[in-house]
């Protein structure tokens, strides 16, 4: 959460009404829609970031005081860039006023001030995932569970069930049973670890990522009296993205919301991917169920992509049985179909795309302006080692954030002892770090530390503790490094000092430190350390800028990591959303690789098809879809592969087939139909589903053929088939039909390949 302090540009601001005649016709709708409900199907690169500043504007125009306004988004950044964009459009740096940030950050914000409502001071520490697994794995040393020889999950695992069944809105044990069956032999022990975590967490006044939420929900179900004041503040709630919302978080929409349901959600279902972090499709699908009377917008031109593009993304969009409805279109200039290359195996395709990204270059497209997309990050290790070979860099996105870096963690540690000395944890590894002081004699000192007591205040609880430093008998081998850490507190805590005046006291103390602990690499880690100075440089409170880092670490940049700007771009799909290129290439489009293995279930099966919707609306001109046609095994030998079932829903009209391409024998009619679910044609969205109900596509009467022969050669008695029948595949082997997709299109099980729907009029299918 942020108050933006923000100088406008010096450029004079476009006019409102010159602003305004640059929206198309559906973001003027709902810039200037009425209070109420309203709901913004934001398709890609539609423009919702324009429509969302505009709207805010207009609210702003209209006579609501800015910081009656709330902005929920899933980065900082993207409010910061909002609000000012706001400002500037008005010419008016009352927008400063805006209450805007991440869900998270808007916890955090309320929580300090209503935080003794749920049972917590109001300077209470916020822990990060590495924080998190310390506390789960000193809470499993305590209770005896794991240990030497004994088998059991490990802290990140255990954290991370009881993460996302916060998230999701599950319990432990339903969540074990649908996706951790392995683990339902420690279940109790998983519940009780998760009690005591709880309970650790509120005696030493911490909380986590998943408790902001969770008590912030708390907060407006039970305390009428505080849901009343919010609701009454924020007239009007804007939420950016609302696809990507967990259970909790549109929770907190609506409790904050009503009675006035004056909140506009901007979001696409067409690019809801984030299930595994407990964002939930329901929930914008569910929209006009919670808030009756909601008005739905569609923005369906697209600013970023040639029309090519644009057909196959609708195309690969168009089968997913749920869904709102829409069209992309674009006013730019017709480029290339998007290229389909069947490479001969994943050499081959790596091969392939060296080869093009090298055309790209020589027609002058800079190598930051290519992008490879990939469904999991271990598909690009060939590629990787092609690109080495031929001396192209890339970047592959990922890793570690600045503030988890072990050393980064160390420096902070100190603030947060400052800030919060209930803080246990952060006090062990700060003990730690004095040379010759262990865990237990770390733990001896801190049992000695006075637990907190009704109206202590920070400063009395801290000097209790250096109390306790001060008179506990220490050794002879670190009795200096102890007496160090003593002044080290004492200069921090004696006067009010600024961030930066605290980071170099921190500095000081910590440097002979770091170079002991980090003797082969401290000059590469010292750079991360320098990081932090331009960091601190804008706050003017360390709890600001420790509850920053907190809920939205800062990555290294190019400094720190030694990446140098311009280069050719990795990425996972995930990491890839929100972002755009001129040239993307997606690997790997191949079963069992995209869509994944373990894709089970329509829900899964239907995330993977957005992701891959997600991966094509990153082309601005040109887009690669490949995929290999052997890949090798885990025995190291070569199996063939089939192409996506994706694959097999796009016409074939939309694509141009690369020539050279070997194995592409399978794009003949019958070929093309047993790649995928069929040869028809989804760019009529009639050809699908009947809709359930105005603009959402749902359950209703399955299409009707006028007439659907049988292929020369396709054994009659298909027309015997019914669901859960075993049946026979000349490639797939054995399988149980598990769904009928349309008369002529099943759904089957293969005992060794997975899920595969196959068009009857092609597959040589029979009873087993």
């Amino acid at each position: 959460m942020f108050t933006l302090d923000h100088q406008l540009a010096g450029s004079p601001p476009v006019s409102p009404a010159a602003a305004t005649a640059a929206l198309n016709p559906a973001q003027r709708e709902a810039v200037y829609a009425p209070d109420g409900p309203i709901l913004v199907i934001a398709g890609a690169g539609s423009g919702k970031t324009r429509t969302l500043v505009h709207r805010l504007a207009h609210l702003v125009e209209r006579g609501i005081a800015p910081e009656n306004l709330l902005l929920l988004t899933f980065t900082r950044k993207a409010a910061q860039e909002m609000i000012a964009r706001a400002a500037y459009l008005l010419a008016d740096s009352s927008c400063r006023r805006v209450t805007g940030g991440t869900f998270h950050a808007a916890a955090n914000l309320l929580l300090r001030r209503y935080a003794l409502h749920v049972g917590f001071q109001p300077n209470f520490t916020i822990l990060d995932q590495a924080d998190a697994e310390g506390i789960i794995n000193l809470l499993k040393s305590s209770l005896g569970l794991g240990g030497a020889g004994r088998r059991f999950p490990s802290r990140r695992l255990i954290l991370g069930v009881l993460s996302k069944a916060v998230n999701t809105g599950t319990t432990v044990s339903d969540l074990l049973e649908a996706e951790y069956g392995h683990l339902l032999e420690f279940l109790d022990d998983i519940l009780a670890i998760g009690e005591h975590y709880r309970k650790f967490k509120q005696a030493h006044n911490l909380m986590d990522y998943d408790d902001l939420l969770v008590y912030w929900r708390l907060l407006l179900r039970e305390h009428q009296a505080v849901r009343a004041e919010l609701a009454h503040r924020f007239e009007a709630i804007l939420v950016d993205e609302y696809q990507d919302t967990n259970p909790i978080q549109a929770e907190i929409v609506r409790l904050l919301a009503a009675p006035r349901n004056n909140v506009m959600a901007v979001g696409d279902d067409a690019q809801s991917i984030y299930s595994f972090r407990g964002a939930d499709f329901r929930n914008i699908m569910e929209f006009p169920r919670h808030f009756p009377g909601t008005r739905l917008i569609r923005l369906e031109e697209n600013y970023r992509s040639t029309p090519e593009i644009l057909h196959l993304s609708n195309a690969i969009i168009a089968p997913a049985p749920e869904q709102y409805r829409k069209e992309l279109f674009s006013r730019l200039a017709n480029g290339g179909r998007p290229v389909l290359y069947a490479a001969r195996n994943e050499g081959a395709q790596a091969r392939f795309v060296v080869e093009k990204v090298r055309e790209l270059r020589q027609q002058g497209l800079a190598e930051a302006e290519i992008a490879v997309l990939f469904r999991s990050g271990f598909h690009s290790y060939k590629l990787e080692l092609e690109l080495a070979a031929h001396g192209i860099a890339f970047e592959k996105r990922g890793g570690l954030k600045l503030t988890e870096s072990a050393h980064i963690k160390d420096v902070l540690a100190h603030f947060r002892v400052l800030c919060n000395p209930a803080d246990r944890l952060s006090w062990n590894r700060i003990l730690l770090l004095v040379d010759k002081i262990g865990p237990k004699t770390a733990r001896n000192i801190i049992d000695r530390f006075p637990f907190p007591a009704e109206g202590d205040d920070n400063e009395g609880l801290l000097a209790g503790h250096l109390e306790v430093l001060a008179d506990y008998p220490a050794g002879k081998s670190w009795q200096a490094g102890l007496q160090k850490l003593l002044e080290l507190l004492g200069a921090m805590s004696g006067r009010e000092l600024d961030p930066m005046a605290l980071l170099e006291l921190v500095l000081a103390y910590y440097q002979p430190i770091f170079q002991r602990l980090y003797p082969d690499d401290y000059p590469r880690r010292q750079r991360d350390l320098d990081q932090l100075r331009p960091l601190l440089s804008t706050y003017h409170d360390i709890r600001d800028f420790l509850a920053d880092t907190a809920l939205d670490p800062p990555a290294p940049d190019s400094v720190a990591t030694g990446a140098e700007p311009g280069r050719l771009v990795l990425s996972t799909i995930h990491s890839a959303k929100g972002l755009e290129w001129d040239s993307v290439f997606i690997i790997h489009l191949a079963e069992g690789k995209f869509p994944a293995a373990q894709a089970e279930g329509d829900d899964q099966y239907e995330e993977e098809r957005r992701l891959f919707y997600v991966a094509a609306t990153r082309a601005k001109r040109n887009l690669y879809l490949i995929f290999p046609r052997e890949v090798a095994g885990y025995d190291r030998r070569s199996n063939l592969c089939e192409p996506s079932s994706f694959l097999g829903e796009v016409p074939p009209r939309l694509l141009q087939i690369a020539g050279s391409c070997p194995g592409a024998g399978f794009l003949t009619a019958e070929g093309w139909a047993t790649a995928g679910r069929g040869g028809t044609d989804v760019a009529s969205p009639a050809s699908r589903t009947a809709p359930a109900g105005p603009g959402i596509a749902g359950p209703g009467k399955p299409w009707q053929p006028s007439g659907s022969p049988v292929a020369s050669g396709q054994d009659e008695e298909v027309e015997d088939l019914a669901v859960g029948m075993r049946v026979q595949h000349p490639f797939f082997g054995r399988g149980t039909l598990s769904k009928m997709t349309t008369p002529r299109t099943v759904e089957v099980n293969f005992d060794r390949h997975g899920r595969k729907v196959l068009h009857l009029d092609y597959a040589k299918l029979r009873k087993a």
